[in-house]
């Protein structure tokens, strides 16, 4: 086996690591991946040689005990390095291969494992101009994210407030998407890119949002995406074909099987 080129720890599955995976596997790159359902993280060490810590080292006087952010409560264990190659300290994390050099944002870790592919792929754009477009659509894909994060992780008890700033976001992206799609065959272009693997992995998780139907109608909200099939029928139409192949089904599996279903009831 190759030398695997970017080492990440995060929770799993995640469709933020999904990204970086697709982007190897096109690339004939290894990437080897660490890390626990969600609610076992908190008993890992993080860092570069992340492990399950026994009970007797999960302490509060631990020199490696942290107050849990972004997601997670309570009491995680950091090592000083962890935090030092990884300043905002969320996951997924992603190092050089010893962990000396430290890679955050799930979209900077797809643009490491596209690099680390090489040129020939065509993943980053064939000059630079290429590539910045590209990032645009990243950049613009990152908010997206964000907003989808704090609405997904609020889904217990939902707030108007974070889904006008959800349908806000939705609208804005897609309606970008949309757009591009109408004159080229792929998000940046006429050829893959990491543009289409970040919006298939990052909209795949926002959808999500459709197992919280109840909970959203408990609240008096409605499904943003309820009518997205036909408000934008190239974005969602190039999400659907791309995650069928099999590069990106590879890493997805059945993590849109629901959604399918769905849509072939109501077809």
């Amino acid at each position: 086996m190759a030398q695997p080129v970017l080492r990440i720890f995060s929770y799993l599955p995640n469709p933020r690591v999904w990204k970086a995976l697709i982007a190897a596997d096109i690339g004939g790159v290894e990437i080897e991946v660490v890390g626990d359902k969600p609610a076992g993280l908190g008993t890992w060490l993080w860092d570069y040689d992340a492990r399950p810590l026994p009970d007797d080292e999960r302490v509060p006087t631990s020199p490696y005990a942290r107050t849990g952010k972004r997601g997670f409560s309570g009491t995680l264990y950091k090592t000083d390095a962890f935090l030092r190659t990884q300043p905002f300290g969320t996951v997924p994390a992603a190092f050089s291969p010893g962990g000396e050099v430290g890679i955050f944002e799930s979209n900077s870790i797809l643009r490491a494992a596209a690099r680390c592919a090489g040129e020939d792929t065509g993943l980053y754009g064939a000059d630079a101009y290429e590539a910045s477009r590209i990032d645009g659509f990243l950049d613009a894909g990152l908010v997206f994210a964000r907003e989808a994060q704090v609405y997904l992780l609020g889904m217990d008890e939902p707030e108007a407030h974070n889904h006008q700033r959800m349908a806000a976001a939705y609208e804005f992206y897609l309606t970008g998407v949309e757009s591009a799609l109408a004159h080229t065959r792929f998000v940046a272009g006429d050829k893959l890119s990491i543009a289409d693997i970040s919006f298939v992995c990052d909209f795949a998780q926002f959808l999500r949002e459709g197992h919280y139907v109840e909970a959203l109608e408990a609240a008096g909200l409605p499904l943003i995406s309820a009518d997205g099939l036909e408000q934008y029928p190239r974005a969602f139409g190039h999400m659907l074909e791309l995650s069928a192949t099999d590069v990106f089904a590879a890493r997805m599996g059945t993590y849109l099987n629901w959604y399918r279903k769905g849509l072939a009831e109501v077809g």
